[in-house]
């Protein structure tokens, strides 16, 4: 059977979002607060210290404080983006129009998934030129530079698909919106703050005793939480640690790529699934 790889509702998608004026501005915006952050941060240490020249060491921390900056961005911006992929086209009585073309459902949900993923990639890539700046004073391997971005793209991939899952599922775009932050919110907040309730009950509850027991719920928690696998990265004592206090030895970037690639599945299954059963039922 040949593959159809033309898909027009992402090349629609993609020529309304980047032939937007309010997109581009978004993005010099961005880039202009990225660069106010980093020159500020490197003449405050270099004013603190006392020094004219920017340790290595200095370099790192900035290379970590852009890493939480973009995964914020991730985190905040995905939901806006991908929430009302779906259920605003129902919402403008255009979905049903888009239904009676030729495209199958996995063609509408991957463009309209692919569309937002796009512009999310484009506000990433073009902060590399201010990354850069990070490699100039040294501390970074180009290995610590690749991680941080595929782990970026796998947690942007996840959240994008479940925004899409829940813009499919629901027909208010405002409820979808409440929906996927608050799934963004339990995934990020909820599940280090458990994990660290977990971690001190154990503890407690142990103290004295010598080594822990295996606590397989509190690894599960430091395995999909994007920010203690983060923390990993640029710490390399932190994932020794987490495996400590668990005694787990099981990876936990190994954990989050399994848990959020399986998200990203499961979500698209469900939205190609509902997309044509929730129209049938409007009707």
């Amino acid at each position: 059977m040949k593959m159809n790889f033309n898909n027009p509702v992402l090349f629609k998608e993609l020529k309304l979002r980047f032939r937007s004026p309010k997109s581009f501005v978004g993005i010099l915006f961005y880039l202009i607060a990225m660069c106010i952050f980093v020159f500020g941060f490197i003449f405050a240490t270099m004013t603190m210290s006392g020094t004219s020249y920017f340790r290595p060491s200095e370099s790192f921390i900035l290379f970590g404080l852009l890493a939480f900056i973009q995964l914020g961005l991730v985190l905040f911006i995905t939901p806006g983006l991908t929430a009302g992929a779906i259920s605003s086209e129902r919402e403008k009585q255009t979905l049903s129009i888009l239904l009676t073309t030729s495209q199958s459902s996995f063609q509408i949900i991957s463009g309209k998934l692919s569309s937002s993923i796009a512009f999310l990639l484009l506000l990433i890539v073009a902060g590399l030129p201010v990354y850069s700046l990070v490699f100039l004073f040294g501390g970074i391997s180009p290995l610590d530079f690749v991680k941080v971005f595929f782990f970026l793209f796998v947690t942007l991939l996840a959240i994008g698909s479940v925004g899409v899952m829940f813009s499919t599922l629901i027909r208010r775009t405002i409820v979808s919106m409440i929906a996927t932050y608050g799934t963004m919110l339990f995934l990020s907040v909820v599940t280090g703050f458990i994990f660290l309730i977990v971690m001190q009950m154990i503890e407690f509850n142990h103290m004295g005793t010598g080594t822990p027991p295996t606590s397989m719920l509190g690894h599960i928690l430091a395995s999909i939480n994007p920010a203690i696998l983060f923390a990993s990265f640029l710490s390399t004592g932190m994932g020794d640690s987490i495996s400590e206090m668990t005694q787990v030895k099981f990876p936990i970037w190994i954990g989050y790529l399994i848990f959020y690639l399986s998200l990203t599945v499961i979500s698209l299954f469900i939205s190609v699934k509902k997309l044509r059963v929730n129209m049938k039922r409007s009707k």
